[in-house]
C-alpha cells in the first residue's frame, strides 16, 4: 500500500486526539507514516504505534521551535520528497491549515481544508466538506500533484490498531527565509483544567440569554467533562474572552454532543456547531432558530433548566 503522510499534532510529545483520528483515517487510504516535527518522538512514539503509524519519521532541524509556519512546511516538503506519498493529511486549525498552504505552493499541490470525511476513491482520497453554513456537504478530490487535506477535529473516531513502526530521522536545514521571523517568547494561556475547544468530544456554550453569567455552563460542563464556548454576541459584549467563540469567525467544531444554552442559533453561529452528531438547545423562546436545529430542545429558562441537569448528572454519576 502506498505510504500517507500524517503531520503528527503534539506538545512535546504528548499527541492530540485529533492526530489519532488521522491516523484512523490514513489506514482507511494506505499505510501511514507519522511526521513528528520538533522534539518529543520517544514520548509521542507508544500512541503513533497504537494506532497504526507503520513509519514515524523525525524531522531534525535546529530550533525549528523558534520560528514560525515557513520551517514547518519547508521540513515537511522535505519529507515528502523522500517519501513520495500519495497523500498527506494534517489537523485542520489556523496553524495546520498555513502550513498546508505553504506546503501546496511548494508541492505545486491541490489542497482541500476542513474536511469532514475521507475515503478512499479510484483517483485518490474523495473528501466531504460542509459548506455554505453547513447548509450543503460537497464531494472533493484533488487533481492536480499531491493530495493536501486538513480534516477537523473529530470527524472520526479514533481506532487502536497496534502496529511496530520503522522510525527514521531526517535532518532539514532551514533557509534564511524559514529564518526571517523568529519567536521571541512564549506565553502558555491560563489552563481552565477542561478540555481543548477544537477537540472536545462535549461542548457547552452560552448565548446572549446568560446575561454574561456563565455559573451554571461552566458548571455543566464540568459535570459532563465539557469544553465551555460562546456565542459572539457574549464575546463582543466582553462577557467572555474571544478564544472561546464558536462560529463563522470563531471555531467551528464538530463535538459528538453540543449544549446550546440562551444562543438564538443565528446562521453566523450555527455555521460553527451544526455538523455537531446529537445538538441540545435551551432557550426561553419558543421559536429561536436553533430549537430547529436541535436533535433536543428544552423551552425553559436555563438559570432553571441547566443546574437540575447538573444535579441530575452527578447523582448518576454517584
Amino acid at each position: 500500500m502506498s505510504p500517507i503522510l500524517v503531520l503528527v499534532d503534539h506538545h512535546d510529545g504528548a499527541v492530540r486526539k485529533s492526530t489519532t483520528e488521522l491516523l484512523t483515517i490514513a489506514r482507511r487510504l494506505g499505510d501511514p507514516v507519522a511526521v513528528v516535527i520538533g522534539h518529543g518522538t520517544d514520548l509521542a512514539l507508544p500512541t503513533l504505534s497504537a494506532y497504526g503509524a507503520t513509519s514515524v519519521v523525525t524531522v531534525d532541524a535546529a530550533d525549528i521551535d523558534d520560528y514560525l509556519i515557513v520551517p514547518r512546511s519547508e521540513a515537511l516538503a522535505a519529507v515528502v520528497e523522500k517519501v513520495q506519498p500519495s497523500a498527506i493529511l494534517l489537523t485542520s486549525n489556523a496553524k495546520t491549515k498555513e502550513i498546508a498552504a505553504h506546503l501546496a505552493v511548494k508541492l505545486e499541490s491541490g489542497i482541500i481544508t476542513d474536511a469532514v470525511d475521507v475515503q478512499p476513491g479510484p483517483d485518490g482520497p474523495v473528501t466531504t466538506q460542509s459548506v455554505f453554513a453547513g447548509n450543503y456537504a460537497v464531494q472533493a478530490t484533488v487533481t492536480k500533484g499531491t493530495p493536501i487535506i486538513t480534516v477537523k477535529p473529530n470527524a472520526t473516531t479514533p481506532e487502536e490498531a497496534p502496529a511496530t513502526p520503522s522510525q527514521e530521522t531526517i535532518e532539514v536545514t532551514l533557509s534564511d527565509q524559514a529564518r526571517a521571523v523568529k519567536v521571541t517568547d512564549h506565553a502558555p494561556r491560563e489552563r481552565t483544567g477542561r478540555p481543548d475547544l477544537n477537540e472536545a468530544a462535549v461542548i457547552v456554550s452560552g448565548g446572549r440569554g446568560t446575561g454574561g453569567d456563565f455559573t451554571q455552563v461552566e458548571a455543566l460542563a464540568d459535570a459532563l467533562g465539557a469544553a465551555v464556548g460562546a456565542s459572539r454576541a457574549v464575546v463582543d459584549s466582553g462577557w467572555y474572552p474571544h478564544a472561546f467563540q464558536i462560529g463563522q469567525t470563531g471555531h467551528v467544531v464538530s463535538p459528538q454532543l453540543y449544549v446550546a444554552a440562551g444562543i438564538s442559533g443565528a446562521i453566523q453561529h450555527r455555521a460553527g456547531m451544526q455538523t455537531a452528531k446529537t445538538i441540545v438547545a435551551v432557550n426561553k423562546d419558543g421559536e429561536a432558530p436553533i430549537l430547529q436545529l436541535a436533535d433536543f430542545s428544552v423551552v425553559g429558562d436555563l438559570f432553571t433548566v441547566l443546574p437540575q441537569a447538573t444535579e441530575e448528572i452527578k447523582r448518576r454519576q454517584g
